[in-house]
């Protein structure tokens, strides 16, 4: 992974942590990413979640769907999966996701979720959701470059990909 290609933001802390609580989070490495086949077509979201302890991969799909909102399931999927309060370090290849929950959401909330175009935001569903579920925990977001060989973001990658696979094999919306 080139630092160069890489840009990170600290968002958030749990309610009512203290730094000495902060502390003793559990650290956990997310990498998350979204794919399509079409767009809007049948589309699958995928994450890996290490922490020193243990590895989990995840993944699933929806058929139609868009590639922005299976990047953003990619990272609810993984965040709801935690069952504790974690410090943690969550790798997307996705601007929209980064810069939708790093800079844009807190506006998009003070104008009831109407963006700068004066237009309903997109996906709202969603981004209602990641904003609930990035609350209990400490995220630093990490913009990565997809397909430049970062091994998490790759293994991602295949995982969205097979999400999508195994929709298309079962023929129905499911998390696998």
């Amino acid at each position: 992974m080139q630092e160069k290609n890489n840009q990170s933001t600290s968002v958030g802390q749990p309610s009512g942590a203290s730094s000495s609580a902060n502390q003793e989070l559990q650290a956990v490495t997310i990498y998350t990413d979204g794919a399509c086949r079409g767009n809007p077509g049948p589309g699958g979201w995928g994450a890996l979640l290490i922490s020193p302890k243990k590895q989990r991969e995840i993944y699933g799909g929806d058929n139609p769907t868009t590639n922005n909102r299976m990047e953003l399931q990619a990272v609810i999927e993984a965040l709801e999966l935690l069952k504790v309060p974690c410090r943690i370090s969550l790798h997307t290849d996705s601007r929209y996701v980064m810069d939708g929950i790093t800079k844009w959401i807190v506006n998009w909330k003070k104008k009831n979720w109407v963006n700068s175009k004066k237009e309903p935001v997109k996906n709202t569903d969603l981004w209602k959701l990641l904003d609930q579920a990035t609350k209990r925990h400490e995220i630093n977001w990490i913009w990565v470059r997809g397909h430049n060989g970062d091994e998490g973001n790759e293994r991602a990658d295949q995982l969205a990909n097979l999400g999508i696979d195994q929709l298309l094999a079962n023929g129905s919306k499911r998390n696998f």
